[in-house]
């Protein structure tokens, strides 16, 4: 086992374990720290505590110190000069008529290298870029590309539900989203509803997927034939996934049949595969939609902040 703490380094980005070795550190509090940046002046999510060395990652490096009242006047005048070295960086660009967007920049704490974050459609020749900010700034100069989903982190925003997004308020790690997952809870699977700001699916259809899966696990398919507790045999016509209720054509006689609500716990029935059926225009249309929004998720796979720094492009000066 081993002690550390949790410290992020920006809001709702990724927590990094840290040795406080004998340091009295309580969550809350600024420490400055080592890491593979730099120097680097963080916020101490998680308190001391000790968790297994499989989750830490060797070597595990140590508190510098707490945070001094210098250090706080320190990273409020990096904050002012990122935004000054952001108009400059943006200038450049346009010089240089690169065809990239400038998303954020960032100072290590010991100003020992400015960090350029920025979005583009391919790969970009940013080496006379790099030439010219290091001449401005003559520290080291990093630009990194990173995707839609990490863009949408940095600057943030209003989700359709009228909250702040979720990647931007809470969520240190994008998780995995697939269309089966708006399948699974019964929503439309018009692109257009069920993509983020960001334009990919939303990070919010992972969150209440188990509890879905379990509820679908329990009730009949759309078109199953079921026998009701009050002897009747029909076919499902919808279900109600929450209140989990079937509604049921059930067949009274000969020629008269009739749609009933029933509790699941008052059907027979064995689950089968769900029958084709001819489809209207506007589900035509959907399905061209989701078709095309699959092969985007396919052909970029699951948009991953670390990743994209793995595979993001590096320059150096």
């Amino acid at each position: 086992m081993a002690k550390v703490i949790g410290v992020r380094f920006r809001n709702a980005g990724k927590i990094y374990y840290f040795d406080p070795k004998d340091m009295d550190i309580s969550v809350g509090q600024n420490v400055i720290v080592e890491t593979a940046r730099g120097i680097e002046y963080g916020h101490v999510y998680i308190g001391p505590r000790e968790v297994e060395d499989g989750k830490v990652i060797q070597p595990l490096k140590t508190v510098i110190r707490l945070a001094t009242p210098e250090d706080d006047d320190v990273e409020l005048k990096n904050k002012d000069k990122e935004k000054s070295a952001y108009k400059i960086c943006q200038e450049k660009i346009a010089k240089h008529h690169l065809a990239m967007k400038l998303i954020d920049v960032e100072y290590t704490f010991d100003n020992n290298k400015i960090l350029f974050y920025f979005t583009a459609d391919g790969r970009i020749d940013f080496r006379e870029l790099v030439k010219d900010l290091a001449s401005v700034f003559k520290t080291r100069i990093e630009l990194r590309q990173i995707g839609v989903r990490d863009e949408t982190k940095i600057l943030g925003g209003i989700g359709i539900c009228g909250r702040p997004l979720c990647c931007s308020s809470y969520l240190s790690d994008f998780v995995p989203v697939s269309i089966k997952m708006a399948k699974e809870q019964n929503l439309s699977l018009n692109p257009t509803k069920i993509s983020g700001v960001c334009g990919r699916l939303m990070c919010c259809l992972k969150n209440e997927q188990e509890t879905y899966e379990w509820l679908n696990s329990k009730l009949p398919n759309a078109g199953d034939r079921v026998t009701t507790d009050d002897g009747f045999k029909g076919e499902v016509s919808s279900v109600n996934v929450l209140r989990q209720t079937v509604k049921v054509l059930v067949n009274l006689n000969k020629d008269e049949k009739e749609i009933r609500e029933y509790k699941v716990s008052q059907l027979k029935f064995r689950p089968k595969r769900r029958r084709e059926k001819g489809q209207s225009r506007e589900e035509v249309k959907n399905n061209a939609e989701l078709r095309a929004l699959e092969a985007l998720e396919k052909k970029d796979g699951p948009d991953k902040p670390d990743k994209e720094k793995k595979e993001g492009k590096r320059a150096r000066s």
